[in-house]
């Protein structure tokens, strides 16, 4: 279980795949860990050195004192590439794991080689539902919101019909630590990027949810018209569109990696 002792924060990592082949971070949503990328990691490895981490704060990563900054969170992923000795790599995040991949293309661009953004937005609000979701929290616990969280993650025909599944992923927000939650919400509370993400030069591929209540296609449309040159796709699913529709999300992904 490798752990990587950064400035200020201690992170929980893994790799699959070859060690000489090309690297693509994968960056989590909240509430959950690194193992939600389950679905796509056979198929990535084949092509790629895939190393997923747990943000700051989820899995078992350290929670540090909060709130958090969307900065501080990428600037993790930059101190763990840093620490492993790569150089430069391919970032696939989704929601708040899309947001800390805008703001490194932003910021960070020489890093990049391809960015994928998945069922996210430069801004996700307003601000008041998540004040609203970290008093909930505060004063009753991450099983207080499990249920209403996994009704934004996926469709209602999925939680139907998949109910071992949803059952995992509902233990994973549950167990996600409710202080690590806390300070995320305050990070993409407080994160807009809107006016910024037209800097972003990495090609890039924006991934949609059709059915996604959280961050809708038309928020990932607005990211794709503001970055030159970027392509963007729909699937027919909800917000963790990887695990609903995940063998389009995965071809979709690897088809955006150079061969």
């Amino acid at each position: 279980m490798p752990f990587a002792d950064l400035p200020g924060v201690r992170l929980h990592y893994r790799f699959d795949g070859a060690a000489d082949a090309p690297v693509i971070v994968l960056s989590n949503s909240l509430g959950t860990d690194l193992d939600m990328w389950a679905p796509q990691i056979d198929a990535l490895a084949r092509q790629c050195r895939v190393l997923r981490y747990d943000t700051r704060g989820h899995g078992r990563s350290a929670v540090t004192p909060g709130p958090y900054a969307m900065e501080t969170l990428a600037r993790d992923v930059l101190a763990l590439t840093d620490h492993l000795g790569i150089a430069q790599f391919d970032f696939c995040g989704l929601s708040m794991g899309g947001m800390t991949g805008m703001w490194l293309g932003i910021h960070a661009p020489q890093r990049l080689r391809r960015l994928v953004l998945a069922n996210t937005a430069a801004q996700i609000g307003p601000p008041e539902s998540w004040n609203a979701r970290i008093e909930k929290v505060a004063s009753s616990g991450m099983a207080s919101i499990s249920a209403a969280v996994l009704g934004r993650w996926f469709t209602p025909a999925f939680l139907a019909r998949e109910q071992s599944a949803v059952a995992a992923m509902q233990r994973m927000i549950e167990a996600t630590p409710a202080a690590g939650y806390m300070a995320c919400c305050a990070a993409v509370r407080d994160t807009d990027l809107r006016a910024d993400i037209a800097r972003i030069a990495a090609p890039t591929l924006v991934i949609a949810g059709t059915q996604d209540v959280a961050t809708p296609p038309a928020d990932g449309a607005f990211v794709a018209a503001q970055v030159a040159g970027a392509r963007m796709i729909e699937l027919d699913a909800g917000h963790l569109s990887n695990i609903e529709q995940a063998a389009g999300f995965t071809n979709a992904l690897l088809a955006h990696l150079p061969a």
